[in-house]
C-alpha cells in the first residue's frame, strides 16, 4: 500500500473540480452560438447531462467503467451496481480512520471522482449537434442510454488498466491489446462524442431552412466566456490525466497551452484567407480544436510538436465544418468538425511525432496502425449504437419538437423560460 500523498490527493480532487467546470463552460460556449430564443434549452441540455450522468456514475457507471474483472468485461467493482468502498478499501477511511486504499499517493476514490466529470463532459459535447431542436425528455433518455452502452464501456477499453513497476500488465483491449496511446482521450471522449453526434444528426434531420449563414451565434460574449472556462478546466482535463503532481503532468500542462495557442492561430488564417475576416467565434473555435487535439497527445510530445499539432488541427477543423453542406447533414455547432476530427487528428499524430514510437522518429508505422485502428473502432461502435437508440427514441416518444415551436425558439415551449426579458417588468 502506498503511502497517502496529500499533495497528489490534493492536485487530483482540484483537477476533478476543473474538469467538472468544463460542462457548464460548454453550455455557455454552445449557448452562445445558438438563436435567442433556444438558448435555455440548448445550456439545459449540457446541465441535463450533468446531473444525469453524475447519478449514473455512482450507481453503475464506475463499476462497468473500472470492471475488476480485466480486459474489456462489462462486470463491475462488486457486480454491475454502486461504488463498493469495501472493494476500494475506503470503508475505514469513511469512517474515519487513516486506513484505505491508496495508489500512487491518492485515494482511488479520488480517481473515481476524477473519471466521473469525463463521462459528464462527454455526453455534454453531444448535444451541440443536434441545436435548436431537440426535445429535452427526449435528450435525457438518449444520454442515459448512450452513457449505459457507450460511453461507460469505450471508457472500459481505454482509461481501465493496470500498471506494475511502470509496465502495464492488464487493461481494456484498445489500450493493452492494441497498445493505443490516448493520454487523456481523444477516443473515449472526442470520436466517440463526434460519431454519436453525427449518428443524431443524421436521426434529427436539418435545421428549417439549413444553409450557410442559416444563424449567426446570439451572443458572443456568451460563447468567448465558455471557450475561456473549456480552455481552464482543460489544463485539470489533460495534466490531472497523469493523476499526480509530476513532471509528466508538466508537459501535459504546457502542450495544453501552445497547441490550442496555435490552434487559434490556424483557424483565423483560414477565415482570413476564405472570407477576409478573421472572426472572433472563429478564434475560440479554433482554441477548442486545438485543445481536442492536444488531449490524446499531451503527454508524447516535445511541446514544439504540439504547437504543429495545434496549426494542423486549427487548420483542418476550420476547413472540416463545412463537410455538413457538402455531406448533407446539420451538425448545428459543429461537433463533428472539432470533436470527431480533432479527435482522430491527435489520435493519429501520436503514430507520426511522438516521443519514441513516431514513425517521424524512425519507429515505423506499427503505432499509426494501432492509433487508427482504436480510433476506428470507437468511431463504428458509437455511431451504429447512437444511431439506433437516436431511431429508436424518435419512433417512440419523438425527438425533435414541432416545426412551428422550432422556428419560434424553442425555450418558452420546452422549459418556460426566456434567457432575455429585456422590457419586461420585474416585481
Amino acid at each position: 500500500m502506498t503511502p497517502l500523498d496529500q499533495g497528489n490527493t490534493a492536485f487530483v480532487l482540484i483537477s476533478s473540480a476543473l474538469v467538472l467546470l468544463m460542462t457548464p463552460g460548454l453550455a455557455f460556449f454552445y449557448g452562445g452560438m445558438v438563436k435567442a430564443k433556444s438558448v435555455v434549452s440548448m445550456m439545459m441540455l449540457s446541465f441535463g447531462s450533468l446531473g444525469l450522468i453524475g447519478v449514473l456514475w455512482v450507481l453503475y457507471g464506475y463499476a462497468i467503467s473500472f470492471s475488476n474483472a480485466g480486459v474489456g468485461n462489462f462486470v463491475g467493482i462488486d457486480g454491475w451496481f454502486g461504488i463498493d468502498l469495501d472493494s476500494l478499501g475506503l470503508a475505514a477511511q469513511v469512517a474515519g480512520a487513516k486506513e484505505g486504499l491508496v495508489t500512487a499517493g491518492h485515494p482511488d476514490l479520488a480517481f473515481v471522482a476524477f473519471q466521473a466529470t469525463f463521462a459528464i463532459i462527454t455526453v455534454a459535447l453531444i448535444s451541440g449537434a443536434i441545436a435548436d431542436r431537440a426535445k429535452f425528455g427526449a435528450w435525457m433518455v438518449f444520454a442515459g442510454l448512450w452513457a449505459t452502452l457507450v460511453y461507460f464501456p469505450v471508457a472500459n477499453w481505454v482509461f481501465n488498466f493496470t500498471m506494475v513497476d511502470g509496465k502495464m500488465v492488464d487493461g481494456g483491449w484498445i489500450v493493452y491489446n492494441l497498445g493505443v496511446i490516448d493520454f487523456a482521450g481523444g477516443t473515449a471522449v472526442h470520436i466517440n462524442a463526434g460519431a454519436a453526434g453525427l449518428a443524431l444528426a443524421i436521426v434529427l434531420g436539418k435545421r428549417f431552412g439549413f444553409s450557410k449563414g442559416i444563424s449567426q451565434p446570439h451572443n458572443v460574449p456568451l460563447t468567448l466566456l465558455g471557450v475561456a472556462l473549456l480552455w481552464f478546466g482543460w489544463f485539470g482535463f489533460n495534466a490531472g490525466s497523469e493523476i499526480a503532481a509530476d513532471g509528466i503532468a508538466s508537459i501535459a500542462f504546457i502542450n495544453t497551452l501552445a497547441a490550442p495557442a496555435a490552434a487559434m492561430l490556424g483557424w483565423i488564417a483560414i477565415e482570413k484567407i476564405k472570407h477576409g475576416k478573421a472572426t472572433s467565434i472563429g478564434a475560440g473555435s479554433g482554441a477548442v480544436a486545438g485543445l481536442v487535439a492536444i488531449t490524446p497527445a499531451c503527454a508524447s510530445l516535445d511541446p514544439i510538436w504540439g504547437i504543429l499539432l495545434g496549426v494542423i488541427a486549427g487548420v483542418v477543423c476550420a476547413l472540416a465544418i463545412d463537410l455538413k453542406f457538402s455531406m448533407g447533414f446539420d451538425d448545428s455547432l459543429d461537433v463533428v468538425g472539432i470533436h470527431l476530427v480533432g479527435g482522430i487528428v491527435g489520435t493519429l499524430y501520436i503514430g507520426i511525432f511522438g516521443n519514441g514510437v513516431g514513425a517521424a522518429f524512425g519507429f515505423g508505422w506499427h503505432q499509426f496502425a494501432m492509433q487508427a485502428l482504436g480510433a476506428g473502432a470507437v468511431l463504428v461502435y458509437s455511431f451504429v449504437l447512437a444511431l439506433i437508440i437516436g431511431f429508436a427514441i424518435e419512433k417512440t416518444i419523438g425527438f425533435r419538437v414541432k416545426a412551428e415551436d422550432e422556428i419560434a425558439g424553442i425555450d418558452t415551449v420546452v422549459h418556460g423560460e426566456e434567457a432575455y426579458a429585456f422590457g419586461a417588468e420585474r416585481g
